[in-house]
């Protein structure tokens, strides 16, 4: 086994939209998109996601916006948006007897030796924190680390480990790990030893040698389910790239014709229901994202049914449908005065309703993106 005591240069930055590089990313599922079932339970990261791990019995949680109980933004520990998609994790780094929780990744391809690459993650504070934390550390691992215990993973017990190379790089930069309102990026270059495949995240001190910072800004507290002091962080978009690998700028945001009527592509709804799926998320966090960087615009939605059924009741059900994306909007943090909503039912199709593929197009949300006030268009 080899355990790393050296220090490396560390970086820690925020990101801008729009202007930063981004090299290949080779951790699976950065953001924590892919999910069998959306999450419901504490607990259950391991269960819930599909290229996610833990290290040791630690239980850390999974969060998505697909959730009421494990949801985004809103969740058991406080508030925060996800960095990126619409999910990220949770975890204790520091609770009473050293309980410890830690988040595993695994790689797209085997690290070659020799080779200096940037690993990195983005944090923020947890409400339901008593102090912020300035000790995190990257365990790099050629296989799967299993091992049975919800403690601290000290310098003592990876030197056990036998089977396997790893070795532990420490970030030393505390002051920014205080915010718990914005995503701090904490990044760390590494030199490869060859074949890991595998990076866990944490806090791998005790308690005793933990530093334990005044938060910076932090919102009101939730009501404590735990007992004892604890130290609890927000975890999203972990990346490792090589570093001189040849850098692609990030897609350009999408970008609104205004008072114009467009079609969300990907919202879809059930027949006879309300209720939004999974591929609808995508589509509104972008025009989200759009409106929170033009802040001077306002949106519209409407609902539109087919013709099948009686009128009153495809006019209530388009109604909750606008409504269920206009919701959603407001949970991810728009301004409920810069949203108006309306179904029409079957009154304005767009295609004949005499085939299946024309009740289909028929069946869609609208939305007008406008300056000023919302306007009603109705």
């Amino acid at each position: 086994m080899l355990l790393a005591n050296a220090k490396y240069s560390i970086g820690i930055w925020f990101l801008s939209l729009g202007t930063a590089l981004m090299a290949q990313n080779l951790v699976i599922d950065p953001s924590f998109e892919a999910f069998g079932k959306c999450p419901r339970y504490l607990s259950n990261f391991n269960h819930d996601l599909e290229s996610w791990s833990t290290p040791t019995r630690g239980t850390t949680d999974y969060f998505n916006s697909c959730s009421e109980r494990m949801g985004v933004p809103n969740n058991f520990n406080g508030f925060q948006r996800s960095k990126s998609g619409n999910g990220y994790a949770g975890f204790y780094v520091y609770a009473p007897e050293d309980y410890r929780e830690y988040i595993q990744a695994e790689f797209s391809e085997t690290l070659v030796k020799g080779k200096k690459y940037i690993a990195s993650f983005y944090l923020s504070l947890a409400e339901g924190s008593d102090f912020a934390l300035g000790d995190f550390g990257v365990l790099f691992s050629e296989n799967k680390l299993d091992i049975p215990t919800d403690k601290n993973l000290s310098r003592t017990k990876l030197a056990r480990i036998r089977d396997q190379a790893v070795y532990l790089v420490e970030i030393d930069y505390p002051d920014f790990y205080s915010e718990s309102k914005k995503w701090i990026k904490a990044s760390v270059e590494i030199v490869a030893r060859g074949n890991e495949s595998f990076m866990t995240i944490g806090n791998f001190k005790s308690n005793a040698r933990s530093r334990r910072i005044k938060p910076k800004n932090i919102g009101p507290r939730p009501k404590r389910r735990q007992k004892g002091e604890v130290s609890y962080y927000y975890v999203d978009l972990l990346g490792l790239s090589a570093v001189g690998a040849q850098q692609q700028p990030e897609p350009e945001p999408e970008t609104y014709v205004l008072n114009k009527t467009h079609v969300f592509q990907n919202v879809l709804f059930e027949f006879d229901n309300y209720r939004l799926l999974d591929s609808a998320m995508a589509d509104l966090r972008s025009v989200y994202e759009y409106l929170q960087h033009n802040t001077a615009l306002t949106i519209t939605i409407k609902g539109h049914t087919d013709s099948t059924g009686p009128a009153p009741y495809n006019r209530g059900l388009s109604d909750k449908r606008a409504r269920a994306v206009a919701d959603y909007l407001l949970q991810l943090g728009l301004p409920q005065e810069r949203i108006l909503w309306k179904g029409y039912g079957g009154e304005k199709p767009v295609a004949t309703n005499a085939t299946e593929e024309g009740r289909q197009q028929n069946r869609r949300v609208e939305f007008v993106i406008s300056e000023g006030p919302a306007k009603s268009y109705f």
